[in-house]
This record gives C-alpha cells, sequence and structure tokens, in this order.
C-alpha cells in the first residue's frame, strides 16, 4: 500500500484532478495531473520540500473487468510500480490513474514502464533522476 500521505481519497479531490488537471494518454492508461497551489506560512521560506507530499488514485471501472480479482490485481500492480517511482516525484501534485479495458494484458513492467514515461510526460517526476527504473 502506498502511506496514507500519498493516497487521494475523497471524492471532491478526485473531482477537482478532473475538471483542472492537465490530461497525458498512453495505450494502456490515462494520467491526470492537477498541480496544487503552494501554501505560505508566514516566517517560513518557500521551498519544495515544504509542499505537501504529491498524492495518487486509481480509477478503474467496470468496463476493463466485471471481475473484481482482475481489477484488484490491477490496482496492485499500479500501486507496486508507484511506490517505486514515489521518491522521484516531484511535491506538490494530485495524480488519478485511469486504467483503460486493454490494461488486462500488461505485465508488471509494462506497467511500470507506462507510468514511468507519462508521469515525465506530465512533468511530475523530478528531474534529478537517475534515468529510467528498467
Amino acid at each position: 500500500m502506498l502511506p496514507l500521505t500519498n493516497r487521494l481519497k475523497h471524492r471532491k479531490d478526485f473531482s477537482a484532478v478532473y475538471r483542472k488537471g492537465i490530461r497525458r494518454n498512453s495505450a494502456h492508461f490515462s494520467l491526470r495531473a492537477l498541480r496544487k497551489p503552494k501554501s505560505v506560512e508566514i516566517g517560513k521560506p518557500t521551498a519544495d520540500k515544504s509542499l505537501q507530499p504529491s498524492r495518487t488514485g486509481i480509477s478503474i471501472s467496470l468496463k476493463v473487468s466485471k471481475r473484481a480479482v482482475v481489477r484488484n490485481r490491477i490496482k496492485r500492480q499500479i500501486r507496486a510500480a508507484l511506490r517505486q517511482l514515489l521518491p522521484r516525484l516531484k511535491f506538490g501534485w494530485d495524480l488519478v490513474i485511469v486504467v483503460r479495458p486493454i490494461a488486462q494484458e500488461c505485465n508488471y513492467a509494462e506497467i511500470l514502464q507506462e507510468l514511468e514515461q507519462l508521469l515525465v510526460e506530465a512533468e511530475v517526476l523530478d528531474g534529478n533522476s537517475r534515468g529510467s527504473i528498467l
């Protein structure tokens, strides 16, 4: 599981990302990303570390599969990939990963590679990375 601080849980947060966020698409996923405004505190310098951590939510519908077992397996693989990418995520983003029906055919390596590519396109991954995980 992802840490509690990195989970997008409430309907209003998902709705805000859908309404105002940017969209990046790939063959198996669609990424919606919304930059949260910086919270300014009096007397404290505003650095990237003072921002809230990035939060992620996963949206997977019955169109992907009618079987909950299949949908949950895909969600577990996405969460595992996000755990690996978490240290490289920039602070202050809300992300929603929308799963497309063709994603049933993906294995873990493809999911990881595709998520990393989407996050790079949306400029959510930190630029100080050592390259691809794979």
